[in-house]
């Protein structure tokens, strides 16, 4: 899937329609996607295993905090 395939959707679950917000959502996609790849290469010539490394990645999401859920912990 590329980023100009997914749907972005709001917080009622409808697609999210302004094309400026669009076109932010997709460069950020496409930056961390670059990011993402090199880091993971790097990690890969350095002697780390893939799944190592989509381990890390996948703790690194987990770990994201919602800027909007302050205090509803």
């Amino acid at each position: 899937m590329t980023p100009e395939d997914f749907l972005w959707l709001d917080h009622d679950g409808q697609p999210v329609a302004c094309v400026e917000k669009v076109r932010v959502l997709r460069e950020n996609d496409a930056e961390l996607r670059q990011a993402l790849q090199d880091a993971f290469e790097d990690g890969i010539l350095m002697g780390v295993s893939p799944e190592a490394m989509r381990r890390s990645f996948a703790v690194m999401l987990a770990d994201l905090t919602d800027p909007t859920a302050k205090g509803k912990d």
